[in-house]
């Protein structure tokens, strides 16, 4: 079969198109804009793709079968020919949950925040127990250099979005996945774009739950109000709760959290001590260990591969470092995220600077949600710089004021650069952060500090 994706440069539709291919699928796709790191992925897996949104890309790809990422809306050329022309058309979630999840063990990992790091957690524990899973994550492991593979029955992993599945179904992706043990990691507002306030969030997790067997397992999130109030709702599957004395706890050995101990009910379980950094990051992966766990991997198994994980593209990532200034990328672009992703680079390199480097370009930044937030996410920085974009429709001065002089916005990616050159010292930390390509800012940063 023939199948073009509309939208391939997303992480998920990245993903989809490796595991279309490995059906035996002919794949190609479109999309507007492709960075890393799926761009470089689907290069490497030899899958053509076609720039921009034109109708004529149908005439090159025939497609048998066209699957339209949510992204794409009425209005769109492309979507349009495709809709005149009478061509079968899908979704993403539900090729994925059609195709490749049937007769399959889902491990769903859902939550506002840590989703592509636990789901790539937990599909390496099940790898490493020799279990060969497969998955499908919005992002890269490093520990597997692709972000998605059918594996063997019959784990599969699955990153569970809540993020809507397309122009013609409004409903969130992970409802069609149906899985057996699934994670709920966190619940906050976001996606402003699509969910009018958290009510309507916490709706589809509801949905999402009422989906989950009773002989299946949640692993839940216990220090999340909003996913005890999510709960009250109703729940008809076992849960076991992860962040507290009662059930499941992590406890950090040093500073960083790259060292902590592993409770349940308050006996001792184990010990992990890796390279990652953040409490943040110890939470992600208690839960990926309870989870693994009811797969029928030991926690001493689980904790032994975890000191192998080799942590997610663009998370953290350090993309170089020049006369001893380190420039790291990450995917942090909501005020808790950000928050965390500081936390954890200010306990791993003590009082040495931080310069914070965002790009407001997500929706729910751009319309100013996070206004009255942000600033507090930002302050174990030393000094912010801030992308503006042009179309922001609110005072980014109410963040900028608020840090005290430690921050400024600016207008081009090429002046943040050059203010950059001309302000770092070694031992400096520069932390990039965004959801986007972020108009190639790292590797333009690390050429104009060699020269």
């Amino acid at each position: 079969m023939r199948i073009h994706i509309l939208g391939i440069g997303g992480t998920f539709m990245g993903s989809l198109a490796l595991l279309a291919r490995d059906l035996g699928h002919e794949v190609t796709g479109s999309d507007a804009r492709v960075y890393p790191p799926m761009s470089t992925q689907l290069e490497a897996q030899g899958i053509r793709l076609m720039e921009g949104y034109l109708p004529e890309h149908l005439d090159i790809a025939d497609p048998d079968l066209v699957i339209i990422g949510n992204a794409l809306s009425r209005g769109n050329a492309l979507v349009e020919a495709v809709l005149d022309r009478n061509i079968r058309y899908t979704s993403g979630a539900q090729w994925v949950a059609e195709n490749i999840l049937p007769g399959r063990w889902v491990i769903a990992v859902a939550g506002t925040h840590g989703k592509t790091t636990t789901a790539s957690m937990l599909a390496w524990i099940l790898e490493h127990a020799g279990l060969k899973p497969g998955f499908l994550i919005g992002g890269v492991p490093e520990n597997f250099g692709v972000s998605a593979r059918r594996g063997t029955d019959p784990f599969f992993v699955i990153e569970a979005d809540e993020y809507d599945t397309a122009f013609f179904d409004k409903r969130s992706k992970f409802v069609h996945y149906r899985p057996r043990t699934a994670i709920l990691n966190n619940l906050e507002f976001d996606h402003a774009d699509i969910f009018p306030d958290l009510g309507a969030i916490s709706l589809q997790f509801h949905h999402f739950v009422r989906t989950i067997p009773a002989s299946g397992r949640l692993i839940v999130n216990a220090q999340d109000k909003n996913l005890s109030e999510l709960l009250i709702r109703g729940c008809w599957t076992k849960a076991e709760y992860f962040g507290t004395e009662k059930d499941w706890q992590a406890v950090p050995r040093n500073r960083d959290a790259s060292r902590f101990e592993i409770y349940r009910c308050g006996t001792r379980q184990t010990e992990v001590a890796w390279p990652l950094p953040g409490e943040h990051n110890m939470m992600n992966a208690l839960a990926a260990v309870v989870a693994a766990r009811h797969a029928g991997v030991p926690v001493n198994t689980a904790a032994a591969a975890l000191e192998k994980f080799r942590n997610v593209k663009r998370r953290l990532e350090v993309r170089g470092s020049v006369r001893g200034i380190t420039v790291y990328d990450d995917f942090a672009h909501h005020p808790t995220a950000i928050a965390a992703t500081l936390q954890a680079l200010r306990a791993r390199v003590g009082n040495r600077r931080i310069l914070a480097v965002l790009e407001l370009r997500s929706n729910t930044m751009r319309t100013g949600v996070h206004r009255d937030t942000l600033a507090g996410s930002l302050m174990l920085a030393d000094k912010v710089l801030v992308l503006k974009p042009a179309d922001l429709n609110w005072n980014l001065e109410r963040v900028t004021s608020a840090l005290a002089g430690r921050a400024e916005s600016y207008g081009t990616v090429a002046e943040i650069i050059e203010t950059l050159a001309a302000q770092v010292r070694p031992e400096d930390h520069v932390l990039i952060m965004s959801n986007g390509g972020f108009d190639n800012i790292h590797a333009r940063l690390i050429e104009r500090l060699q020269t």
